[in-house]
């Protein structure tokens, strides 16, 4: 008998509701056709509006904001990446090798907590700020419906006080119904009427807060790294001074001012015809004795320095030049082409192997890539994205751009977009859950920030 009481209860209920939506819409009909007067309140519908810019240019902070949140951390994978280039290339001999190891690494120390005080001072700050205005918008939305509830219990009770046949009965249940309506409307209305004029006046200070904070932290940064940067150029700086009366020729291509340009002969073609450029009509083998002093002219010749080293210079001149119509000769003797190496690879379709063995099992999505785990929530703001909680599972694909698949094979396009997702700090994926639930890509996939998750696969 409980349970049959319980149902009716509820049978009840849903029957109130149904005929409140049919009467809310009967009365929002009888207003637009203007058979029926509406309750306005333009101070009120100014405030509506100025709630809503509010909260669109809170959501397009928040965007913005995790777009640079984006770039700084892809700026910091970039500099880290410059930073071991130095590691790598400072030989263990040269002066200030550990300078640069311990610059390197309070660089990333730098880049890392930037980011980390980024998110904790401005992204959590902006979502806490964000996260009262879902509220407020179904209060307002519920406010509109007590309204129209108003209006047609005032139009209700005034038809039956003009009515020519009279209902005492209905008349004071009308009243009833219309004193009651008009105190939730009323409560509703008045709360909102002091909380949304407050609310927009405290953008001011939010805004404030938040811009002076991305400041002075985008400052103390730059002033910091301003150090680092100071401390790594005076390391080169000794590093140029130790090595600087040392020459570094380049001997892989040697300068067109060498005269060992001048005399190499280019390699005949593969077919055997003849060569018939302008360069190699003018080739003389036979060495002028003005070509060999040529190199010693620009040796300064003060009367402060001896005789002797002056003329080591010329002979060691004299050396080069011999050394370089040598090789000249050599190179102009040979008829050999260099080793090509191709590398083949195997084609690939999406980052499938055409051919070989699947690189995606056949439980997951077409294209799946990775999976990530959320470690914090993340409330979707646009359509495309998805609506996280922390400890989801998301199964990464590729985004989808078929104009640009036409033109590139697959495997340039999943890089190109592999690089795109890195530089822009979003994802494509499906929640696990969804995706073993539907197995339907359309409706379950969606955008996420990267910053919001940890690969675990």
């Amino acid at each position: 008998m409980a349970e049959l009481g319980s149902k009716g209860v509820t049978a009840g209920k849903i029957a109130s509701n149904v005929q409140k939506k049919l009467t809310r819409a009967q009365e929002k009909v009888l207003q637009k056709l203007g058979k029926a007067d509406e309750t306005k309140d333009e101070q009120f519908e100014q405030c509506v509006q100025n709630f809503n810019k509010q909260l669109s240019e809170g959501t397009r902070l928040q965007k913005d904001l995790r777009t640079y949140l984006a770039s700084v951390k892809a700026m910091h994978e970039a500099s880290k990446k410059l930073t071991e280039c130095l590691q790598e290339v400072y030989e263990p001999d040269w002066p200030g090798r550990d300078d640069t190891n311990k610059i390197a690494e309070n660089n990333d120390l730098l880049w890392t907590d930037f980011h980390q005080k980024l998110v904790d001072q401005a992204l959590l700050t902006m979502d806490t700020y964000l996260g009262q205005f879902p509220d407020i918008k179904s209060r307002i939305a519920k406010r509109g419906r007590k309204l129209v509830d108003y209006d047609s219990a005032r139009h209700h009770f005034e038809a039956l006080q003009t009515a020519k046949k009279k209902d005492e009965t209905k008349i004071a249940k009308a009243e009833e119904e219309l004193v009651k309506a008009q105190k939730v409307f009323e409560e509703m209305n008045v709360d909102l009427q002091e909380e949304l004029p407050s609310l927009w006046n405290s953008r001011v200070g939010f805004y404030v807060n938040t811009f002076q904070s991305i400041a002075g932290l985008e400052e103390n940064f730059h002033k910091e790294m301003s150090k680092l940067n100071q401390n790594l150029h005076d390391v080169l700086l000794g590093l140029d001074k130790q090595y600087s009366g040392n020459a570094f020729p380049v001997k892989a291509q040697p300068s067109d001012s060498t005269p060992a340009k001048a005399n190499k002969s280019p390699s005949p073609p593969p077919d055997g015809s003849p060569i018939t450029s302008p360069e190699t009509k003018t080739v003389n083998h036979e060495l002028e004795p003005s070509t060999l002093e040529a190199p010693g002219a620009s040796i300064p010749k003060s009367p402060s320095q001896p005789a002797e080293a002056a003329r080591a210079g010329a002979e060691a001149a004299g050396s080069e030049v011999a050394a370089g119509a040598e090789a000249s000769k050599t190179e102009a003797d040979s008829t050999s082409l260099p080793a090509v190496v191709v590398e083949t690879f195997p084609a690939t379709v999406n980052g499938t192997v055409e051919g070989g063995a699947s690189s995606e099992r056949a439980d997951m999505p077409p294209g799946f890539l990775f999976k990530v785990q959320a470690m914090h929530d993340y409330t979707a703001t646009d359509s495309d994205e998805l609506q996280l909680k922390a400890g989801d599972v998301v199964l990464v694909i590729p985004f989808e751009n078929p104009e640009e698949q036409l033109d590139v094979g697959a495997t340039a396009m999943n890089s190109r977009l592999s690089k795109l997702q890195r530089d822009e700090g979003w994802l494509m994926g499906v929640k696990e859950s969804d995706w073993i639930q539907h197995k339907e890509l359309d409706q379950c996939r969606g955008v996420f920030p990267e910053n919001f998750t940890e690969r675990v696969q």
